[in-house]
């Protein structure tokens, strides 16, 4: 009999012990969320409303969806308005992609109940035209919309090109017309035309602050103008150089407009075989700059030797310039003659020629140059740095391919890193693939 109690003890402890253990856990939890000493078990619907949407707002949108099922409050606060102000929009046909899709039923419900909350919206699109026109079905249901920003993101090709002209400029006419603050619109590769662009400043003027629609066949010279004349906030603009004119630039250089901050230009071929390019007068550059003397001017060329002759034969305040394709030694002699702003050129081929003499006069010419980049070029090795030497320490990125570098008499490539390096007051070593 003894023998039994004792083992009935025994068996009774245990279970105590584990409660105690359960009631310590609970009374550190508790002192975590600020309750009482009595240790009463968590309520987690009863968190405060602000940690509540704190924790909402850094789960991803799956999971702040199935957590909203947790009780009817946590339902209420997955549809306050804060949560719902950037939403991007991904659409894709599973059958061709491998991107993720917002789910048709989550859209429904952001057009029925959160679409007057929307401020920062993008869409997200495949390479399919079901998932461009889809984005415009999206956007032509956006009525009570406050849009800040807005852009339209093509993953691969680009896909809304192949919307006709009169759905995509429908579907922005509603987003223009009725948002009526927007600041930052990015819509490059669009079949975006100049109505609706007469739209957008009509409703938008005072508010547009950046514009970026490279590669948009439809939009004229005429069109980008108006915009240049309406939205004096514009402080970012990005087209391509076929609409570049000399009207534009004296339009953003008038005393009513702010000072711009980046103009960025695409030099790419309007036709197959283009050879001629036409000219930016010198006074209009320097009108610009007089203006906004600390704006940015990028230009990304995407043109053959051949195509390039046209350009920088009069100064131009280019500062950073970016070579997707070869670039003759001409070209490159050019630049350094002038481009006295220059910050960064990066080329990503040449001819089999050393490029000593055209770098050697770029640093000379070029005080304001920090970044180079160098790809299938070649130079000498006492040519390099010799450029080096001239720039000095205020080279702040310099990145070249090892292949460029030919070694001479005086330099082998052991010895090119630490001559290099000692110049910039830094390690430095070649690369062995591109960075840019």
């Amino acid at each position: 009999m003894k023998r039994a109690r004792q083992k009935v003890v025994v068996e009774n402890e245990a279970p105590q012990t584990s409660q105690k253990s359960k009631k310590q856990k609970t009374c550190l939890y508790g002192s975590l969320f600020g309750e009482s000493d009595s240790c009463t078990s968590m309520d987690w619907g009863s968190l405060p409303h602000p940690v509540i949407l704190r924790i909402f707002q850094f789960l991803p949108l799956v999971d702040r969806a199935r957590a909203s099922s947790v009780c009817r409050r946590w339902n209420e606060i997955f549809h306050i308005p804060d949560l719902w102000r950037r939403f991007e929009f991904e659409l894709s046909q599973p059958a061709t992609s491998y991107l993720k899709s917002t789910h048709p039923d989550l859209i429904q419900q952001i057009i029925k109940r959160h679409a007057d909350h929307l401020q920062y919206v993008s869409f997200k699109v495949d390479s399919s035209t079901e998932s461009a026109e889809a984005a415009c079905d999206i956007l032509s249901q956006l009525v009570n919309c406050s849009i800040k920003t807005l852009g339209l993101i093509s993953t691969a090709k680009p896909s809304f090109m192949n919307v006709s002209k009169a759905h995509f400029a429908s579907a922005l006419t509603v987003v223009f017309v009725n948002s009526k603050s927007l600041s930052s619109i990015k819509i490059d590769d669009t079949p975006l035309d100049d109505p609706s662009l007469k739209v957008l400043v009509a409703n938008n003027s005072d508010t547009l602050k950046l514009l970026k629609m490279s590669s948009c066949p439809h939009v004229s010279p005429a069109g980008i103008l108006c915009v240049a004349d309406q939205c004096h906030g514009l402080k970012e603009l990005a087209l391509n150089y076929y609409i570049l004119s000399d009207e534009l630039l004296l339009a953003l250089s008038s005393e009513k407009h702010v000072d711009l901050e980046h103009l960025r230009i695409d030099v790419v071929s309007e036709n197959p075989g283009q050879v001629e390019f036409h000219t930016i007068k010198k006074q209009s550059w320097d009108a610009l700059v007089k203006h906004s003397p600390k704006v940015n001017i990028v230009m990304y060329f995407f043109l053959y030797e051949e195509e390039c002759d046209t350009f920088f034969r009069e100064e131009t305040p280019v500062t950073h310039l970016y070579f997707g394709r070869a670039v003759s030694k001409a070209m490159l002699g050019r630049i350094g003659m002038n481009c006295p702003r220059l910050i960064e050129l990066v080329v990503c081929a040449n001819g089999l020629q050393p490029l000593d003499d055209e770098l050697i006069r770029i640093a000379e010419r070029c005080k304001n140059l920090t970044a180079m980049g160098l790809g299938e070029c070649e130079v000498t090795c006492r040519g390099f740095i010799e450029f080096v030497k001239m720039c000095g320490g205020r080279l702040t990125q310099l990145s070249i391919m090892e292949e460029v570098l030919i070694p001479d008499n005086d330099y082998s490539l052991d010895r090119l890193h630490l001559e290099v390096s000692k110049h910039l007051g830094r390690m430095w070593f070649p690369d062995m693939m591109p960075t840019w």
